[in-house]
């Protein structure tokens, strides 16, 4: 028997794809700003969770074809770093939004709005991203896309109708988690270095 949280989470998440749908299919500021207080931060992580299991269990199989790479280690990795690093990008956002260009939304607006199109597009990048050179460039063009939502997604959640600042707040949070990701990523890079030092392996 299932219980009413696995239920509730399941028809949350149908509930956000169905606007993901939306979003995507009339892709305008007014469009997300109908749907960006229907959720909350929890919800925008649920999502984003699907979008991490997904890559990482398409990840992790296609580990067993590369010596490189291990099952567990891209399972893991991925289910961390795509959360870590969504939240980083959108707290950037709302930071910069805010603090810049006196943006007036909230981080749970800006985190749901961009959850919605960044869950379905990263999922389509992922699956098509195995096929061979089509793979990488149906991901490039994925990754326009997503510039174009995100922007249009700024504009919504933190009010921001100047487009020059709609821009600038993407850059400028592009940058800044750009730079935060390789200071976290170099901390636990000297981690296991250490690591390896103490065990000898």
């Amino acid at each position: 028997m299932r219980g009413p949280v696995q239920t509730d989470a399941r028809a949350q998440v149908q509930d956000m794809f169905a606007q993901s749908v939306a979003v995507l299919s009339q892709p305008s500021p007014a469009t997300f700003e109908r749907y960006e207080r229907r959720g909350n931060l929890n919800a925008a992580l649920l999502y984003v969770m699907v979008a991490a299991v997904v890559s990482a269990v398409i990840a992790a199989v296609f580990s067993l074809f590369h010596s490189d790479v291990t099952f567990f280690g891209q399972l893991i990795s991925r289910l961390v770093t795509i959360p870590v690093q969504f939240l980083i990008f959108t707290g950037a956002v709302y930071l910069i939004g805010r603090n810049l260009f006196k943006g007036t939304g909230t981080y749970a607006e800006v985190a749901y709005s961009f959850a919605l199109f960044f869950v379905p597009l990263s999922i389509v990048s992922t699956v098509i991203g195995i096929i061979p050179i089509l793979g990488w460039l149906v991901s490039f063009l994925i990754g326009l896309v997503m510039i174009y939502f995100g922007f249009l997604a700024v504009q919504s959640s933190m009010n921001l109708r100047d487009q020059g600042q709609s821009i600038a707040t993407l850059v400028l949070s592009w940058l800044a988690s750009f730079l935060v990701s390789l200071v976290i990523g170099g901390f636990f890079a000297s981690i296991f270095a250490v690591g390896r030092a103490i065990t000898g392996n």
